[in-house]
């Protein structure tokens, strides 16, 4: 177990640290320079340079090395710099929670998810929490690496997205949420072509495809299905996750194909431009995961998002296996 820090460190930080000493940190690491640090906020350089002083001295140690190059932090201030940064991404976090409540809400959580995940998730997880607890939310949207950047910064609450990106981030723990299945989409017509034949792995290689990044877990997968197969993996046309650019450029040209989520892939069939292969792969999907730092009490606003949470992906986990009855 980590060392408890000592009653006189935790007192001096308690009683002499201020906000605008983390502002001062967080602007030096960007800028190098204090010169340039005291002219975008708004004082003199000797100011700067006492502020500094003053700031090192309750650390105890130097923050920052002077260099040709500009400053650099010491070991001890990257870790200030961290701190820092999350202590003020909470300052923020709690004057958003103050809106909220004097809003008429009881609390406010930033959440980030994984571009697929459906809104059959994600509008009923919204739409409860409101009506149940008056929480309100800010969904961000983006990759599973980047939504657990934002995650250990203290920038997001909790991330919906996929666990296998977690290696080496003991501060975060996750939950399985539901499985995932892949599914074959393309622009109707020539999804109606490729369902008359079995799979041709090596002549897929060569079409147009619409994929996300090769460094993402599902874009990986892919890679490897086509590997497996013997067959190069494609070159695609466009590297994107967003549901909007593919749907847009699949109604349009029928030459694209993509591998997404079945949920996914429903979605986008349903203007009926774009269709899902019958095709059955032999693999899954890494499963979706809630993804939370661990903390030492709990927020009564994020247990609450975790319980409808949970009920929302069992209904959508149900409606999908009563699909597959059905099929």
């Amino acid at each position: 177990m980590p060392a408890s820090p000592s009653p006189t460190a935790a007192a001096r930080l308690v009683s002499r640290l201020k906000l605008r000493h983390l502002a001062l940190l967080i602007h030096i690491a960007e800028r190098e320079s204090l010169t340039r640090v005291a002219e975008e906020m708004g004082f003199s350089q000797p100011a700067a340079t006492k502020a500094l002083g003053e700031i090192e001295a309750i650390f105890g140690a130097p923050l920052f090395l002077r260099t040709p190059r500009g400053l650099r932090p010491t070991p001890l201030g990257e870790r200030a710099i961290v701190r820092a940064r999350q202590m003020l991404q909470d300052v923020d976090r709690w004057a958003a929670e103050m809106e909220a409540v004097r809003g008429g809400h009881t609390a406010h959580l930033h959440v980030g998810a994984i571009p697929y995940i459906s809104a059959r998730v994600l509008v009923p997880l919204v739409e409860r929490l409101y009506e149940r607890h008056r929480i309100t939310i800010s969904l961000q949207r983006a990759t599973t690496d980047q939504l657990l950047d934002g995650l250990r910064a203290h920038a997001l609450d909790c991330v919906i997205g996929r666990a296998a990106v977690m290696k080496g981030m003991d501060e975060l723990r996750h939950e399985v949420l539901y499985p995932q299945r892949p599914a074959l989409v393309a622009n109707r017509r020539l999804a109606q072509s490729l369902a008359r034949r079995p799979p041709d792995w090596a002549a897929l290689a060569e079409m147009n495809w619409i994929l996300p990044s090769p460094a993402t877990p599902i874009g990986n997968m892919i890679s490897e299905l086509f590997a497996r197969a013997g067959a190069r993996p494609p070159a695609p046309m466009t590297e994107t996750y967003s549901m909007d650019v593919i749907a847009g450029l699949m109604a349009h040209d029928d030459s694209l194909m993509s591998i997404v989520p079945e949920e996914i892939a429903t979605d986008l069939s349903r203007d009926g431009n774009i269709a899902i292969v019958p095709w059955t792969f032999d693999w899954t999907l890494p499963p979706v995961s809630l993804i939370r730092r661990r903390r030492e009490f709990t927020l009564q606003a994020e247990e609450s998002l975790v319980r409808i949470l949970r009920e929302v992906c069992a209904e959508a986990a149900g409606a999908a296996a009563g699909g597959h009855d059905s099929d």
